[in-house]
């Protein structure tokens, strides 16, 4: 265990130590987080391969004290150092994809290009392999018995994560936050895609019992095809639907009584930061007008533990830091927030 007996939770945070100032080692810590420095296949703006980093930065700001789960940082967060040869491989690729995308976009067939058939390729060549590095990260720190939280990068990354947590914990729900399904199949021709995350996930993990999506607000007819068909297996909690309850004067408890419902004993957290309102986020890869505060989904998550149900794994993903620290700083207070609940759940 750490010696705390000279840290100071309520002074300034060292640089030296590691994620939110805390003086933990990987060993020590209860919780490692895995920075995934990835954003291939983003559809919009970029910037969110730097989230880990910059969210890791903003995390010194951030106070140790949460009235949800006090002292829940004594069990020890750390955030292992992002490899770099990932966030250089993704910002090659990145490169690539935006050529492809034009061209696509211009109406180009890409059937007819040469060059583009091979960045296609490439692209998805290259997603596979990132998805078998997180799994080989995640599982070795599932066998070593820590919690583990990830850190995006798009929200393409988790599904190496999904895999290994299917296979150590076996049946779970994932609890998804977002603005969008994540729910195409191959969008764009990026098998791999971060709008296919939820489709890969439900068709390559056999453990994921359960999807149930809150606050989507931008999807296509597809998806919603998807989700009809699906059986009950995917329920969606649509923003406009969540909305007009409220203003019809259903509280909040009871939509979230709703949407905890339908989750299974163990529950993963998908956070797409899209899924709050932009005014939170503005530079996330594709921000859609509409969306929560943070207070309503740390209400919900603290719901999902009260209700019985054991949190097992989060993600946090698409936070982009390409013009200002702003989504930095929020994004390392929902990180925060996740890591004190996911250790709150496993006491």
């Amino acid at each position: 265990m750490a010696d705390l007996t000279q840290f100071d939770p309520n002074s300034v945070s060292l640089v030296s130590n590691n994620v939110f100032g805390l003086p933990f080692s990987e060993e020590d810590a209860a919780l490692v987080l895995v920075p995934v420095p990835w954003e291939v296949t983003v559809s919009y703006t970029h910037g969110t391969a730097r989230g880990p980093e910059q969210i890791f930065r903003a995390s010194l700001q951030v106070d140790l004290y949460d009235a949800d789960v006090k002292d829940g940082w004594k069990s020890g967060f750390y955030m292992r150092e992002q490899d770099k040869h990932m966030l250089l491989r993704s910002d090659y690729l990145r490169k690539e994809a935006e050529l492809y995308l034009k061209f696509l976009t211009e109406g180009g067939n890409i059937s007819e290009n040469v060059f583009l058939k091979k960045t296609l390729v490439d692209v998805n060549t290259g997603t596979k392999l990132m998805n078998e590095w997180v799994y080989g990260q995640t599982i070795e720190l599932l066998n070593k018995g820590k919690l583990v939280g990830l850190v995006g990068g798009d929200h393409s990354t988790p599904l190496g994560f999904f895999k290994a947590i299917g296979e150590k914990k076996g049946n779970f729900g994932i609890l998804q936050i977002d603005a969008h399904c994540d729910l195409r199949n191959g969008y764009e021709g990026f098998q791999y895609s971060h709008a296919s995350i939820m489709y890969n996930a439900l068709n390559e993990v056999p453990q994921l019992t359960k999807l149930v999506q809150v606050g989507v607000r931008d999807y296509c007819e597809e998806e919603l095809d998807y989700v009809k068909s699906s059986n009950g297996k995917v329920k969606t909690f649509f923003d406009k639907d969540i909305k007009a309850r409220q203003y019809e004067g259903e509280t909040w408890k009871a939509i979230c009584d709703d949407i905890i419902s339908g989750l299974p004993e163990q529950v993963y957290i998908s956070f797409d930061i899209d899924g709050l309102d932009p005014k939170l986020c503005p530079r996330t890869g594709t921000p859609v007008a509409g969306g929560f505060e943070a207070e309503q989904m740390f209400y919900l998550f603290k719901k999902v533990i009260d209700s019985g149900r054991k949190l097992i794994g989060f993600d946090l993903m698409e936070v982009s830091t390409s013009h200002d620290e702003w989504d930095a700083n929020v994004g390392a207070r929902v990180l925060f927030k996740l890591c004190n609940l996911l250790v709150y759940s496993n006491k």
